[in-house]
């Protein structure tokens, strides 16, 4: 069982790594062994529902799907403030700009055709053919044939760089091990008294900012969503209990991304997107240092 387990864990960790452009190798060329004896690694999913509410969204989970310009363009969404960003708030003069990235457009095979072409009928809310457009947070309206996003107003339809109407599903896998001294000893955080996980993380090189290796269980607030089309994720936690497995991996950076190396997960991090929420997540599952903050880190917040 544990082997599987293992195998499992590591094919997963491999295949998620590699799509985010970050080469995992073994140090000396070693293959990583089928199981250990003395495996304490495990896994776990994080459920993350950032959604509050059908009128708006949660403080702070609905801010980079409003910046400007829209990633990988000059396209400037229309401006967008806080008490206007729920669909239940009327806005009659709401005037979004259209916009969907050429290599959408171009038709590759991840990504929909344009609503109006006649033999597109996708059936939202539900599982399509292999296509699945449920939400993690439940249903979503339809409006003029195109999905709306629960989260709220963006200043931007059509897809922009997402493939999918409606929701874009991904998974986030978190590699975590303990932060340790030269004598293998568990490092404690000398505030909070808990002992610090590292992770490993990418520095993207188009912000400059520390995010989860991986493509993007709910809606994420991503600097790609529009009105009509939005990242959904569902975090995975890989954590090296022992230390025996993944202090051996030398990690390299792919083209696109600057650098790639483990580290110390607090509440100092700048993160991108809504990582910071599932690194944070992490750390409340394994009873981590989070803050400096006591009264933060025994109440989660």
């Amino acid at each position: 069982m544990a082997g599987r387990s293992l195998r499992k864990a590591l094919a997963t960790v491999s295949l998620s790594v590699a799509l985010a452009s970050v080469t995992v190798r073994s140090s000396g060329c070693r293959s990583i062994p089928a199981y250990r004896n003395s495996l304490l690694s495990s896994w776990f999913h994080l459920n993350s529902n950032i959604m509050s509410g059908s009128n708006g969204v949660k403080d702070n989970s609905h801010n980079k799907a409003r910046t400007s310009p829209y990633p990988g363009s000059k396209v400037q969404r229309s401006q967008v403030p806080n008490e206007k960003v729920g669909w239940l708030v009327e806005w009659q003069d709401y005037n979004p700009v259209e916009y969907t990235a050429v290599s959408v457009l171009a038709g590759p095979r991840w990504a929909d055709p344009q609503i109006s072409e006649s033999n597109f009928s996708p059936k939202f809310n539900e599982k399509d053919g292999h296509v699945e457009r449920k939400s993690q947070n439940g249903l979503y309206e339809i409006e003029n044939g195109r999905p709306r996003n629960p989260a709220g107003r963006t200043g931007l339809v059509g897809r922009g760089l997402l493939g999918r109407w409606g929701p874009n599903h991904a998974a986030d896998p978190i590699i975590t091990r303990w932060k340790r001294d030269s004598s293998g000893n568990k490092i404690t955080h000398p505030v909070s008294g808990k002992h610090i996980l590292q992770f490993v993380a990418i520095k993207r090189k188009d912000c400059g900012e520390w995010a989860i290796p991986g493509i993007y269980k709910g809606y994420v607030d991503d600097p790609r969503n529009t009105d009509n089309a939005w990242m959904e994720t569902e975090a995975v936690n890989y954590h090296d209990e022992t230390g025996e497995i993944m202090d051996n991996l030398a990690l390299e950076a792919g083209d696109d991304a600057g650098k790639v190396k483990w580290v110390d997960i607090s509440d100092k991090l700048k993160l991108y997107a809504s990582h910071s929420q599932f690194i944070k997540l992490v750390t409340e599952k394994r009873d981590a240092h989070w803050s400096e903050d006591s009264e933060a880190d025994c109440n989660g917040s």
